[in-house]
This record gives C-alpha cells, sequence and structure tokens, in this order.
C-alpha cells in the first residue's frame, strides 16, 4: 500500500471489507453513552452493543461495523496526562470494529482480520505477531493451522494479572456476565526499534505495537466464578484508527499521520509556531477533537461530571497555546481543519460546527482573562523551587489556583511535570476539603437534617391517595423527640403511612393538615429525615398530639394538583428543549411549586424568543393531545432498556420509577397529572442566564397560566387606551414614539448647546487676569455634561491663556468641567483643579491635564468652591 493512503481511505476501506462480508455499516454512536449513567463516555466500539451482548435488546442484523468516536479523559480510562508526552496516547480516537452477535466466531473473526491486513492493506505476514489466551488451544491451532502462521510468532499469554483468568488475553465486562478469551495481533516496528514481542520482560518497548483485539464472549461468568459457556458466542473486535494509518503511512508515531499532521500545522498557523515538532502543537491538534466532538455530542464546558472533564481539556489545550505565545482566543479557529478532515465521516460535526466554536471561543475568552495572573503564580512558585532545591509543588498554592483561577489540578501537575516536579496532591485534596466543610457550616440547612430517628419507616401513599388513616410514630419539638405537641408547639411528625410527597427531585413538599380526635396539626412542609422516613413540618393550631395517636393525614388538594401540572409540564419541556435547541440539553437542577417550574439545562447562548415560542408550541400540542399518563416501577436495568432519559451522576437504587408523559420518557419519583389534558394552558414567563453554559427557564400552567395572560392582556388594553392606539397598532405606535422622543432629544441637547454657547460668551467677560492667564469660575444655567465641555472648549479659544471651571445643578447634583489651556499645563493640570472644587461639595474627578469632569452633592457649597478658585489659581502660577 502507498505511503499516501489517507486516513479517511483507510477508515473507510475497513468498512467496505466488512461490509462485502455481510456486515451491517453502523454510525458511530454519541461520545454521551446514552441510557447508561454509570459510563462518563464512550470508550470502546462495543459501548453502543452492550445490550445486544447481555441480551436486553435484538437488532434486525447479526453482524455489525463501525468507525466509533471514543474518548479517554476522565473516571476508570483517562489518559489526558499522557497526551503529548507519548507517541500513540490519545483523549479522542476512532475504533474500528467488527462485531457478531451470535453469528460467526473465532475462525470467521481470525479470516477476515488476517485477510483485511494481509490483503487489503497488504502488510507483510512476517510483520504480524499474535497472541492467545494460554489455554485457548483453538484460536491457537486456527493461527498456526489455517491461518499459517510460524508457531514462534503464536504467543500464549496466560493469567499474568495476579488471579484466575485475569490476564491481558482474557476479556470480563464484569466480576460476573459474558466473558472469554481474546487474541491480538501486533505489527513489529523492526530491529531498529527497542522493545520485545509480547509477553517478553521489553514488551512495553515500542517495537511491537499491538493493532488488533479480537474478543471471543465465550462464556458467563457467575457469582461463584464458574464459567458457563454461551449458547451464542459472540465476537467484539477492536482496531484504532490512529495506530493502523501510523503502519499504513509508513510512520512510527501517530502524530506523523496525515490526519494529525493537518491539525499540527493549523494549530502553528494560529499559534504563530514555526517549530511543527513542538510538543505543544500535538497537545493541541490532539485536543482540538476531543473538545470539537464532545461539544457537537451535547457536552458544555461546567465545573462537574462530563462538562468538568471537557473544561479541563480546553485549559489543557489553552495553556499549551499559551506556552507558544498566544494570548487571545485562538483555539476554535482550528475547528475548520478538523471538519475538512473528519466532517464526511462525520456529518454531526459538521452541523454542529457553528455552535462548538461559539461554545470553545466563549470559554477561551473566559480563561484567558485569568491565565496570565494564574501562570505568574505557577511560574514564581517553581522559580523559587529551583532555587531552593525543592521538588515537591506546594499543595495549597496549587488549590489556590484552582479556585482563584480556574486551573484544574491536572493542568497545575501538567506544567510541574516539564521542570520534574511533581505536586503534592494530599495537601491538596485537604484545601479542597477544607473549603467544602466551610461551605457546608455556612449554609442553612432545614430542621430534618438535625432530628435523629431509629424507628420504623413511611410508607408513601401519596400517588394513588391524597388522604390516608395514619398513626404517630414520632414527634419533635425544637430538634428534640417529644412524646406530645401541645397547641401553638412548632414541630416535625412521623407517620407510619402518608399521602404527603416529601420534598425531593426539585419537586416541593406536600401541605395540608393532620386531623386527630384531640388536635389539629397544620403541615407547611414535607421533607425527608431519611431516606424512607418523611417529615411532617408544621403547627399545632388547635389541641394536643401525642405518640401513638391515629389521625387523618390530609393533602391540599389545590396545591398538590398545581404543584403536579408544574412538574408534569415540566417534562414535556425538557423534551421539547432538546427537539429545539439540540440533544446536548441536559437538566442541571430544578424547583417545581404552586407557582411555577424552573428549569435549568445546559445550553450556551440566550433561547430567541422565536425559540421559546416553538417550545411552548409542542408543549401545548402535548396537552392538548390529552395522552394518559404511565408510571412504572423496575429494576435499572429494564428502566434502561425503555430508553428512558437518566442523569449522568444521579444515584439511581436497584428499582427505579420510569414515568411516561406524552412523547416524554423520564426517570422520576414525582407526583404526575392523570392526561396531559389536565396540565392546562402551559406559558414561559422568564429565561435567564445562572452560570457559564447553563440557562434557566420559568413556566406556570394552569390557572396560573390563564391568570398572566389575562394580566398581560389587561395591561395590553391600558396601554392601547392610553396611546389611543387599537393593540395589534402599538408596536408601529410605539416606535413613532419613540422616534419622536430621539427627535426632542435631539432639539433639546441642541437648544441646551445654544444657551451655554450664548451664555460662554457673556462668562468671558467675566474672566480676571493672573499673572498674565484668565481665570474663570462660573455656573452656567441648565447645562448638562456635554453643554459644560462645548461651553469649555469655545472658552478656551476665546481666552487664549486661561485656567476655567464651569458648573451646573440638576436634581440636587453639581456636575463640573475644569479646562487648562497647553500653556499653562506646564504649572497646573486641570484634574487638581477640578478636584479643589469638587472636594469642597461632596464629589471628586478626574481626566486628561487640559480637560477634567467632577460631581458632588452638596450643591449648597459651591458659590463658596468657586469663590475659592481665584486664590488657588493664582498660588499655583506664582
Amino acid at each position: 500500500m502507498s505511503k499516501t493512503v489517507s486516513v479517511r481511505e483507510i477508515r473507510q476501506q475497513f468498512l467496505d471489507f466488512f461490509a462485502s462480508k455481510g456486515h451491517q455499516v453502523v454510525a458511530s454512536s454519541s461520545l454521551v453513552p446514552h441510557g447508561d449513567p454509570t459510563l462518563l463516555f464512550t470508550n470502546a466500539g462495543m459501548n453502543q452493543f452492550k445490550d445486544v451482548f447481555l441480551g436486553f435488546d435484538k437488532r434486525p442484523y447479526t453482524r455489525a461495523t463501525t468507525s466509533q468516536k471514543c474518548v479517554r479523559a476522565g473516571g476508570k480510562h483517562n489518559d489526558l496526562e499522557n497526551v503529548g508526552y507519548t507517541a500513540r496516547h490519545h483523549t479522542f480516537f476512532e475504533m474500528l470494529g467488527n462485531f457478531s452477535f451470535g453469528d460467526y466466531f473465532k475462525r470467521d473473526a481470525i479470516k477476515y482480520a488476517w485477510e483485511l491486513l494481509t490483503e487489503v492493506y497488504k502488510l507483510p505476514k512476517d510483520k504480524l505477531t499474535v497472541t492467545v489466551y494460554a489455554e485457548d488451544d483453538e484460536a491457537y491451532d486456527i493461527w498456526a493451522k489455517e491461518i499459517g502462521v510460524p508457531t514462534e510468532r503464536i504467543i500464549r499469554i496466560g493469567d499474568n494479572k495476579g488471579a484466575r483468568y485475569a490476564s491481558d488475553n482474557f476479556w470480563m465486562m464484569g466480576d460476573t456476565g459474558p466473558c472469554g478469551p481474546c487474541t491480538e495481533i501486533f505489527y513489529d516496528h523492526g530491529e531498529h526499534i527497542w522493545g520485545g514481542p509480547p509477553g517478553s520482560p521489553d514488551e512495553d518497548g515500542d517495537r511491537f505495537i499491538e493493532i488488533w483485539n479480537n474478543v471471543f464472549m465465550q462464556f458467563n461468568r457467575d457469582e461463584a466464578g464458574v464459567m458457563h459457556p454461551l449458547p451464542k458466542p459472540s465476537v467484539d473486535t477492536g482496531m484504532g484508527l490512529e495506530r493502523i494509518s501510523a503502519v499504513l503511512q509508513h510512520v512510527h508515531a501517530n502524530y506523523e499521520i496525515d490526519l494529525f499532521q493537518t491539525l499540527i500545522k493549523a494549530a502553528a498557523r494560529e499559534t504563530k509556531t514555526t517549530d511543527l515538532d513542538n510538543p505543544s502543537l500535538k497537545v493541541l491538534a490532539d485536543h482540538i477533537r476531543a473538545c470539537s466532538f464532545l461539544i457537537a455530542d451535547g457536552v458544555i464546558p461546567g465545573n462537574e461530571g462530563r462538562g468538568y472533564v471537557l473544561r479541563r481539556i480546553i485549559r489543557r489545550a489553552i495553556r499549551h497555546g499559551y506556552k507558544l505565545g498566544a494570548r487571545a482566543a485562538f483555539f476554535h479557529k482550528v475547528l475548520p481543519d478538523l471538519v475538512a478532515e473528519m466532517g464526511e465521516a462525520y456529518p454531526e460535526l459538521s452541523s454542529a460546527q457553528t455552535r462548538v466554536s461559539e461554545v470553545l471561543k466563549q470559554e477561551e475568552d473566559r480563561f484567558f482573562e485569568t491565565i496570565e495572573n494564574g501562570m505568574a503564580i505557577l511560574e514564581a512558585e517553581l522559580s523559587e523551587m529551583a532555587k531552593a532545591g525543592n521538588t515537591t509543588f506546594n499543595g495549597e498554592t496549587a488549590f489556590k489556583l484552582h479556585d482563584t483561577y480556574g486551573f484544574p489540578l491536572d493542568l497545575t501537575a501538567d506544567v510541574c511535570r516539564e521542570r520534574d516536579v511533581s505536586v503534592d496532591s494530599a495537601a491538596f485534596d485537604t484545601a479542597m476539603s477544607r473549603q467544602k466543610e466551610q461551605a457546608r457550616s455556612a449554609g442553612k440547612f432545614k430542621m430534618a437534617t438535625n432530628v435523629e430517628y431509629d424507628g420504623a419507616s413511611t410508607n408513601f401513599r401519596g400517588y394513588d391517595e391524597l388522604s390516608t388513616e395514619a398513626k404517630v410514630l414520632a414527634l419533635y419539638k425544637d430538634g428534640s423527640a417529644v412524646n406530645a405537641l401541645n397547641e401553638g408547639d412548632l414541630g416535625i411528625v412521623v407517620l407510619d403511612n402518608t399521602p404527603f410527597y416529601a420534598e425531593s427531585g426539585g419537586q416541593i413538599g406536600d401541605c395540608g393538615d393532620l386531623k386527630s380526635n384531640d388536635g389539629i396539626f397544620t403541615v407547611e412542609d414535607t421533607l425527608k429525615i431519611q431516606a424512607n422516613v418523611f417529615g411532617h413540618h408544621g403547627v399545632l393550631t388547635t389541641g394536643k398530639l401525642a405518640v401513638g395517636d391515629t389521625l387523618q393525614a390530609r393533602v391540599n388538594t389545590n396545591a398538590r394538583a398545581s404543584t403536579m401540572r408544574n412538574h408534569s409540564a415540566t417534562h414535556l419541556m425538557h423534551k421539547a428543549l432538546r427537539e429545539v435547541l439540540g440533544e446536548h440539553v441536559q437538566q442541571k437542577g430544578s424547583l417545581v411549586d404552586t407557582e411555577k417550574t424552573r428549569f435549568d439545562f445546559v445550553h450556551n447562548a440566550p433561547m430567541t424568543d422565536d425559540e421559546i415560542s416553538q417550545v411552548e408550541n409542542i408543549v401545548n400540542t402535548e396537552v392538548l393531545a390529552n395522552a394518559a399518563t404511565q408510571a412504572r416501577v423496575m429494576d435499572i436495568e429494564s428502566a434502561q432498556k425503555t430508553g428512558a432519559m437518566m442523569l449522568f451522576g444521579e444515584k439511581y437504587g436497584d428499582e427505579v420509577r420510569v414515568l411516561d408523559i406524552g412523547s416524554s420518557r423520564e426517570l422520576c419519583g414525582g407526583t404526575h397529572v392523570s392526561r396531559t389534558g389536565d396540565i392546562g394552558l402551559f406559558k414561559i414567563t422568564a429565561e435567564s442566564g445562572v452560570a457559564a453554559g447553563v440557562r434557566r427557564l420559568e413556566a406556570t400552567t394552569g390557572a396560573n397560566a390563564l391568570k398572566l395572560v389575562q394580566n398581560q392582556q389587561a395591561l395590553l388594553s391600558h396601554i392601547a387606551s392610553e396611546l389611543k392606539s387599537p393593540a395589534h397598532e402599538l408596536g408601529t405606535k410605539i416606535s413613532q414614539l419613540l422616534d419622536s422622543q430621539k427627535s426632542l432629544e435631539k432639539e433639546l441637547a441642541r437648544l441646551k448647546s445654544k444657551l451655554a454657547s450664548s451664555q460662554g460668551d457673556d462668562l468671558a467677560d467675566q474672566a480676571l487676569e493672573i499673572n498674565g492667564v484668565k481665570v474663570l469660575a462660573a455656573i452656567l444655567e441648565g447645562a448638562d455634561a456635554n453643554a459644560l465641555r462645548e461651553t469649555m472648549d469655545k472658552l478656551k479659544d476665546k481666552l487664549k491663556s486661561a485656567a476655567i471651571v464651569l458648573a451646573s445643578v440638576s436634581d440636587g447634583k453639581v456636575s463640573l468641567a475644569a479646562g487648562v489651556t497647553p500653556d499653562v499645563i506646564i504649572k497646573l493640570k486641570a484634574g487638581d483643579l477640578v478636584n479643589h472644587v469638587a472636594s469642597q461639595v461632596g464629589g471628586k474627578g478626574g481626566g486628561k491635564p487640559d480637560m477634567a469632569m467632577a460631581g458632588g452633592t452638596d450643591p449648597s457649597q459651591l458659590p463658596q468652591a468657586l469663590a475659592s478658585v481665584q486664590a488657588w489659581v493664582q498660588q499655583k502660577l506664582n
């Protein structure tokens, strides 16, 4: 194969080859694994087929091939710190794969791999070495007897990781479940490269490079560690596109392949770097891929989860750009080069190019505001360490860089590693823990967190009932357990059964009353004391309540209905936002009460009026459809299979509640309407930004929405009446009034200027001469700041050599202007002159040596202050 073969050709040849063998070409899945909150990023080709291998899903094909985009930059699989320091580590990479779901097995998988490598890619057979699991005689015989690989180039790898089946050549999905042996293919770069074959003491060298891994899912491992043969053995294979491209393009390092060379040159162009071998360019070339694809798949820079990993990668890239001399946003300018290289293979990147560029630039602008100060602190500390011979960077300083300047710990460690310095991460963790503890101490916690309870759980019956008989299990007053509450006491009531929903998932707790034969307890809020223990907060309004009493627990039905409408609308709004703005929209917080729903979500720009209208239309269409709501309790794996939306980072139990409202399907434990029509009218009331990359919508439903619309209609009618214009013509009428106002303001400013000018002519005659300099201090009636400046310029032209102070008073505030001609500046400055007067009228100011402005708050002192100007100037001139 020619050296000029491109990465895009290598990718396409792989897919075409397996398509010719009956494989379905399947598009790459998103880097954000949908329905699997346990996985940070898609990090292998098999991720999107996980449920197929586990038997939870069935596809219309039994063979598949993909070029899967992957990221390893956080969590268990994290290659970030190695990027830029090795030849083959990346944050983003492409995994070529072919898969068999109970179709072909070892023989065909091995034959396909060999045929592609030796007949399509035309790699020399004597350059290929293979490994098999030590006990996998079947794979060994296929390689030796059917493929014809010499036995000296077939290496058996046993349990080399300290336990049974713990081997480089035995794959497991987990402690239990599908597993099986692997066979790997290695390319020999030649004797001139240091390193030995796999399994040898020198296997970590760069001579023998793994290019393909064939995983044979052959067994199901049970809790006792027993291997049971699978009824339908499957195949999962993977080959790194970057690695095979380096082999086929006859280069040793991945960064030397054509794709990376294009990105390196683009990074050099934007940082004005002439040395194309600079390691920082490799970092930029790698990171632009990871950042761009993550943003295209809906990740936004943030302070937690996936967003935090993305922010770390972007800031690491910016730091390397800064190291190359960049002092302003540059990274996003490499994006068009990436799209030109990979946009055809991954159309989602091309379609999201504008949004990706905006997000990158926004993050760059933000970090460039602080990086210079942070780098100065970092460099100063490293310099002092070098003088003292210290090789451990202060953890407290590392935390300051993180907390104040946005330097993630690994970014500081990255800089330190370049100087052979380690970071005291333990001290960093201590500082971080101290800050969190201080934040917790400063917080205000509700009464529920202060009570101790070790009794029975509360049985929540509020999904089906709004009133139920219950028994008092415990009572609390002032945070302490008591046997009884008396009239007027504030307290907490714990019941064995309750229809009251306890605040969680963004929904407020229910209110209502608890009525016994001896008293009535008004419930103002319901909060969880423990996971399954509900605390009813409120006041005993009449009588007495004791532990052991039986009572009737009744939820305020109107409040519950309003809250349910708002909560159900939130689900529909979330779904609509993803339709209108894109799949990157993710929930970042919510608050649902009787008046409104407040929903925070990932998005990098304010919503337009049209986008807000689209969301309203989608939700109200769902409301009008009046579809029945369905809630099902099931195990987490079954919930994943339904496609229910799950939030990354949320901790779900073994059983979850899957809620279907209209076209929305999410996990939710809240209370909801029976049919979408119960929501009534849905209206968005506000849109705002709450943090970088996070927007907030507020909306209301039902009677509250109707009241809002009625109030807006009444206001519109009032405005129409006042302006004597039909409501549908108000836009035109208001524009006319604004134009008229602007015209009148211009005319007023012209007349003020004319008045001030005429006053200026009269004022010139009032100037006194001191040592050849005309001195004038006067009040200019009705003048604004512009008029003061204009009059000042005219007086200076007329008086030739002068020191002037002009003043005006409006709304109890003093405006001052001071000016001196060029020949006087050497002896006194306009700023000093204006401050001399301003200090006497309760103000201060400043400006240029020849012209300065000031203000004051005490007009009563203005005459005396102006009278002092003559003596002050005379003193300066003498």
